[in-house]
């Protein structure tokens, strides 16, 4: 059960923190840009965009968990660990800082990958049948 809270936290938290980044996103693009790990070109109007779609990502995780539907979550999660991965390989390939390619976008993908594997898991999605002697998660 603990590492089940521990997944919904992680992902808790990822989602927060994806809106947040796209709230910068929007206030502060060039800002926000270079920490993502990519200088950007002037006032490119595809941060705004990256902005409201990181914000979507982050409400879609934070909806999925107040439903209490933790192998949805799970599912979406993985799927969703895609996008820290790319994020990543574009870091790298445009010759962004390796630390922020790997400590940030790919530290996300790893603690993503992990809670989705904890949520989809038989464990976390099935309680125990009536009357059995295995105590319900």
């Amino acid at each position: 059960m603990w590492m089940q809270r521990t997944a919904l936290a992680a992902v808790g938290v990822i989602g927060v923190g994806i809106i947040a980044i796209g709230v910068r996103f929007l206030l502060d693009p060039a800002g926000a840009g270079a920490a993502f790990g990519v200088v950007p070109a002037g006032d490119d109007p595809f941060l705004a965009v990256k902005g409201v779609r990181d914000i979507g990502s982050g409400l879609i995780l934070l909806t999925l968990l107040a439903l209490r539907l933790p192998r949805v979550l799970g599912w979406v999660t993985l799927a969703a660990s895609f996008i820290p991965l790319g994020d990543a390989l574009i870091v790298l390939a445009n010759g962004g800082p390796a630390a922020v390619a790997y400590g940030v976008h790919g530290a996300t993908a790893g603690v993503a990958i992990a809670a989705a594997a904890v949520l989809i898991s038989e464990r976390a999605a099935r309680p125990a049948p009536r009357g059995s002697a295995v105590p319900a998660h």
